[in-house]
C-alpha cells in the first residue's frame, strides 16, 4: 500500500534497455563518426612519427605506410553499418502427425448418466 509519506524513488538518468533492438541510426552514425575521427588522429600521429624517424628508414617506412593505408581503412569503417543480429524467432510448429495423442478408448469404463 503506497502512502504519500514514502520517500520518492530516485530516477535513473537513462532508461534500462530491456529489448534486443538495435541502436538508433543516429547513435550508429555518431559511433561511426567517432571511430573515423579516432582513426584519422592515429593517421596524423603516424605521419608525424614517420617524419621524426626519417633517419631510421625501416621505422619511417612503417609509419608512412600506416599513414597511407589508414584513410582507406577509416572510410571503410565509417561507411560500414554494424551487422544485423540474427534473431531466432520462437514460432509455433504444429505437432507431427505421429505425435498427436488419440482419444484412448477403454472398454468397460463407459459411464452413462
Amino acid at each position: 500500500m503506497a502512502s504519500s509519506q514514502q520517500p520518492a524513488r530516485t530516477r535513473r538518468p537513462e532508461p534500462v534497455l530491456i529489448t534486443e533492438a538495435e541502436p538508433s541510426l543516429a547513435e550508429q552514425h555518431a559511433a561511426r563518426k567517432r571511430r573515423y575521427v579516432l582513426t584519422m588522429l592515429v593517421r596524423g600521429v603516424s605521419l608525424v612519427l614517420a617524419a621524426l624517424f626519417y633517419q631510421v628508414l625501416w621505422l619511417a617506412l612503417i609509419f608512412a605506410v600506416l599513414g597511407t593505408v589508414l584513410p582507406w581503412v577509416a572510410v571503410m569503417m565509417a561507411n560500414d553499418r554494424p551487422p544485423k543480429k540474427k534473431v531466432d524467432v520462437n514460432r509455433y510448429t504444429a505437432p507431427r502427425p505421429d505425435r498427436i495423442l488419440e482419444n484412448p478408448v477403454r472398454p468397460g469404463r463407459v459411464i452413462d448418466h
